[in-house]
């Protein structure tokens, strides 16, 4: 009995509980609602984002607005709910972009030497040395702005990233005994990569994709800030913050609003993202 009861897990403390709920449960609550919102914007009850109602301009919340309107009487949260799309896009394409192109140079850098290995790393080192916002701003520039060129813009920026974080954890697993049983047993280096090293490693490159989530909504916002994001007249939380900049001191609501879903937004994928880091470190740990 005595054993037993000692090999019995312990109950979770509350105050643990706790902060597992404000780290992981109400970051995903969050997103998972705004989420929605995003998706389901065209058959919620309201407003259409461009349409001005002039006789609400710059007015605070009301029944008919029920987070006020904007400088041109537009529905602040018909506007929001439809400038989430815009985030998300770029958000969730941004890092798939990076994710793919870097996974795929990382592996390839690790494994290959000779001209193919210092070939990617010296394009990995320029493009990291290179300021990335400065190079989103030149390439949205030249292409022109839209949501297609700004996703393409940020996803290009985020490749070198992937890149590292790819090949710092394929170096490791190279010299693990299952990678070299593979070999042993004349298994191409096409087929360890795809089947002995890319699946050890999809954890980390998730995890990273989901910070980097985080990046690509404030990048996209300041794009759009600086007026090269998203075009106008379509509704994005970086437009909507500089169409409120001027006009801070007498309606600040349509600034601010715009920029707290943006800030609530980020922060719930750095805790989610956090979150998943941890558990995942701790069930290293265990094995």
């Amino acid at each position: 009995m005595a054993a037993e009861a000692t090999l019995a897990p312990a109950p979770v403390p509350a105050a643990r509980r706790t902060r597992r709920l404000l780290r992981e449960g109400l970051p995903l609550a969050w997103l998972v609602l705004v989420l929605f919102i995003a998706l389901a914007a065209d058959r919620l009850p309201l407003p259409a984002p461009n349409h001005m109602d002039f006789a609400a301009a710059e007015q605070g919340p009301s029944r008919a607005h029920w987070l006020g309107a904007d400088l041109d009487g537009r529905d602040m949260l018909s506007r929001l709910a439809h400038g989430a799309r815009a985030s998300l896009q770029v958000s969730l394409a941004g890092p798939a972009i990076g994710l793919v192109i870097g996974t795929l140079l990382g592996l390839l850098s690790a494994c290959f030497g000779g001209p193919l290995r210092l070939a990617i790393l010296v394009l990995l080192d320029a493009m990291l040395a290179f300021p990335t916002l400065v190079f989103a701003l030149g390439l949205t520039v030249v292409l022109g702005p839209s949501i297609v060129n700004v996703t393409l813009a940020l996803g290009v920026m985020s490749v070198p990233a992937f890149a590292r974080i790819a090949r710092a954890n394929a170096l490791p697993l190279l010299a693990r005994e299952f990678v070299l049983a593979a070999r042993s047993a004349g298994a191409s280096e096409w087929y360890i990569l795809a089947r002995e090293i890319l699946p050890n490693m999809v954890f980390p490159l998730l995890t990273y994709a989901l910070t980097m989530m985080s990046v690509m909504v404030v990048a996209e916002g300041a794009l759009s800030f600086l007026g090269v994001g998203v075009p106008p007249p379509t509704p994005s939380w970086g437009g909507m913050i500089a169409e409120g900049r001027e006009s801070l001191e007498r309606v600040p609501h349509v600034s601010l609003l715009p920029a707290l879903v943006m800030f609530l937004t980020v922060l719930s994928l750095n805790l989610l993202g956090d979150g998943l880091r941890q558990r995942h470190g701790r069930q290293g740990g265990l094995a």
